[in-house]
């Protein structure tokens, strides 16, 4: 049993393979953290949490027990109001516009296996994969308001799931300020350096570690979604940690809105770690008889450094939130039409492209923006989901029907959140857009953004998109949202309800998606937001990869690919080659580097097949007929980052097969330099006694590539790039 309470010590044991989670009940009525790490084996006893008396500026909740301060206290799920003055993950307005809340330790139960938060994607962990879960359940008893603490705990994949839902069994309403997923208190405890994904459009999930000090780091998006600046992700590590040892604590948000994660240490060393729903432009009336259930946070702790977290993650996300039907399938390798015409194309062009493609190898062709509506610029047509019949006189079928009979799949471009002003849609229903009556209605890319919560908005794009995909015989979906959330307003609420918008836009999206994946199941769905801006777990859920970011340099895609690893496996990433000068960058790099780069994920293809050069289009042709052979290993492998692109020796990572007989050693060069000895690369996680064989025939035992290492053969150029296949024989 993964969860085990024990009545006497009124504590609660969760276990995974590796991990111990244990919650104690105070004085029967306040849950604390006592314990988060390594997996524990002791003797029964009590006082896992030291707890002190302190100054009077610390009150005590309890007159007979003055060692106990919500200021002290490493609490389960602290609210706002009382003794505790660090950032609470629970903050309510009742009917008399009081702030105050009390809530007390009401009762638990231990479920078999796991719910999902209703309307909102998560895990699909089940009772076979050694999953219970544990509901503690606390009350207010003035406002009978209880809030449900759920703690799904899985053996076999190493995770706990945390999620809160909030019921209203009183007679009045509830006003919900703020409502966090998860809170982790680390009691006395502030030996820890602060981890986060950063970036921008064309820069995602960059990498910061700076040291937690005595201030709060605050990483968040107020943007509607998760964001290109910020990852719903946050870790705290040990000063020592590095890629292979030492201890990582860390939080993941199932969730593709704005979000708040935040770490902060008290002026008495507590440091208080959490994850949820951002504060700022949230609010929910809760009515007398009705719940709130916040969307799920994954708590994964490592003991092996940032490759172990990564590790637990990366099968979760692969085996377990990806669709079933793509959790295990190869992905196509694909040609994207759009660096090569961008919105000037017909029929003609593209089937040559499609024949192109198909005679390189290629199986799946992508028809990207501009093929509905009257959209020949980004002006104008979103909305509008008909086929623009003035570019393509035989419509969608006939290219779909001339890419089947040639052997390849036919994919299309949509972004169905969003609507122009310039379109027939918008000219019938101007009230569907998110905006704020007599207010200025901002655009960007020249669009706004569709109120997704509202069903018959959702209804229509359900019937217009799903009647595309039936007809025309679609095989791929890259869906696709330019730009973020301004006025967050809805025609459809009322004026106390305005600040559910952003939130109802979410759970709009995620039923409309919901839909379209379980009637099209054979589809495959790509999420995109300008590139990398909606890289999360919540969109895994529905669509099981995501255009990794816009930027397409190989030299930058080393970063973007490096940080999204951390969290995501590559099988999620999508990665294309592209033309040079770079359309992002303007660099030029070898094409063998950019096969390299896009063959570490989801390889693709973005550029104009028909001006490649005679070698270029050799080249072409055996990177595709490379990557079929080790694809397997790249997408459903063990992915390991070995140096990282800050290195000044190159970057470097390596995947190995789920069997160990096939591994794969990706090597990147950065600019050359005079003089320079090489780099002896040690490779990871082999069998020291098994024999590796390159594809040249030499012979290595894994004790020599993982102790004495590999010597990298030389580069011949700036941003030149080495890959090494490694059987075992």
């Amino acid at each position: 049993m993964s969860i085990v309470y024990k009545e006497k010590e009124e504590q609660f044991h969760l276990h995974t393979r590796n991990t111990s989670y244990i919650i104690e009940v105070l004085e029967g009525r306040y849950p604390v953290h006592a314990y988060w790490g390594r997996k524990l084996r002791f003797t029964d006893r009590t006082g896992l949490v030291d707890l002190r008396e302190v100054c009077s500026f610390s009150p005590n909740p309890l007159d007979s027990n003055k060692t106990l301060s919500f200021d002290t206290m490493p609490r389960e799920y602290p609210d706002y109001g009382r003794s505790d003055y660090q950032s609470p993950a629970l903050s309510i307005t009742d009917s008399s516009g009081s702030h105050l809340i009390d809530p007390v330790y009401d009762s638990f139960r231990i479920e078999e296996g796991r719910s999902l938060p209703q309307g909102m994607p998560g895990c699909r962990l089940t009772a076979d994969d050694g999953c219970d879960t544990l509901v503690l359940t606390l009350r207010d008893s003035i406002l009978d308001l209880y809030i449900d603490l759920y703690y799904s705990v899985s053996e076999e994949y190493d995770v706990i799931i945390r999620r809160t839902e909030i019921r209203n069994c009183g007679n009045k309403p509830v006003t919900l300020n703020k409502v966090l997923s998860s809170t982790v208190d680390f009691y006395g405890d502030s030996d820890f350096e602060v981890m986060n994904l950063y970036g921008a459009w064309t820069r995602e999930r960059q990498v910061s570690r700076i040291p937690i000090g005595r201030s709060g780091h605050l990483v968040d998006s107020k943007r509607g979604a998760s964001s290109h600046e910020q990852n719903p992700f946050l870790a705290l590590l040990r000063p020592e940690t590095d890629e292979f040892s030492g201890d990582v604590y860390s939080m993941s948000l199932v969730y593709s809105g704005s979000f708040m994660a935040e770490a902060a240490v008290n002026s008495y060393g507590k440091t208080r770690m959490q994850i949820g729903l951002q504060e700022i432009d949230f609010q929910w009336q809760l009515e007398p008889s009705g719940s709130f259930t916040t969307p799920e946070a994954l708590l994964v702790f490592s003991p092996d450094g940032l490759n172990g977290m990564s590790g637990i993650y990366h099968r979760l996300f692969r085996e377990r939130l990806c669709p079933a039907p793509w959790s295990k399938r190869e992905r196509p390798v694909l040609m994207n039409n759009w660096e090569a015409t961008y919105f000037d194309f017909n029929e003609e062009k593209i089937k040559a492209l499609i024949d192109e493609g198909h005679s390189l190898g290629m199986e799946l062709f992508v028809l990207d923006d501009g093929w509905f509506g009257r959209r020949d610029s980004d002006a104008s047509g979103l909305g509008d989901w008909f086929t623009n019949l003035q570019k393509l006189p035989g419509g969608l079928k006939s290219l779909s029907d001339y890419a089947h009979r040639k052997g390849m799949q036919f994919g299309l471009w949509f972004e169905p959140e969003m609507i122009s002003p310039d379109s027939d849609l918008y000219r019938s229903h101007p009230d569907w857009c998110l905006h704020v009556p007599g207010r200025y209605r901002s655009e960007g890319r020249n669009q706004l953004v569709l109120d997704m919560g509202r069903q018959e908005i959702q209804d229509y794009l359900y019937g217009s998109i799903a009647a595309i995909l039936s007809e025309n015989g679609i095989d791929y979906v890259k869906w696709d949202m330019n730009r973020n959330i301004t006025e967050a307003g809805s025609a459809a609420l009322p004026s106390e309800r305005q600040k559910e918008t952003s939130h109802r836009y979410i759970l709009g999206l995620y039923s409309l998606m919901d839909r379209l994946v379980n009637e099209f199941p054979e589809i495959l769905f790509e999420s995109c937001s300008g590139g990398g801006g909606r890289f999360d777990p919540g969109m895994l859920y529905y669509m099981p990869q995501t255009w990794t970011s816009d930027n397409t340099d190989s030299y930058e895609r080393l970063f973007i690919q490096w940080g999204t690893s951390y969290l995501y496996p590559p099988v999620t990433m999508g990665a294309h080659v592209s033309e040079v000068p770079n359309h992002q960058v303007k660099r030029i790099t070898p094409i063998e580097t950019r096969g390299n780069a896009a063959m570490s994920a989801n390889l693709g293809y973005e550029l104009d097949l028909m001006k490649l050069l005679p070698e270029e289009r050799e080249k072409v042709a055996k990177q595709v007929e490379f990557y079929k052979k080790i694809r397997r290993t790249i997408q459903f492998g063990d992915f390991i980052r070995l140096l990282p692109p800050s290195s000044d020796r190159g970057t470097a990572w390596m995947t190995v097969s789920d069997d160990g007989a096939e591994v794969l050693v990706f090597y990147f060069g950065h600019l050359l330099r005079p003089n320079d000895l090489g780099c002896r690369l040690k490779l990871r996680s082999l069998d020291t006694d098994r024999l590796y064989m390159t594809e040249d025939g030499e012979k290595y035992y894994g004790s020599e590539l993982m102790y004495a290492g590999i010597s990298l053969p030389p580069l011949d150029c700036d941003f030149d790039s080495r890959l090494i296949r490694l059987q075992a024989i």
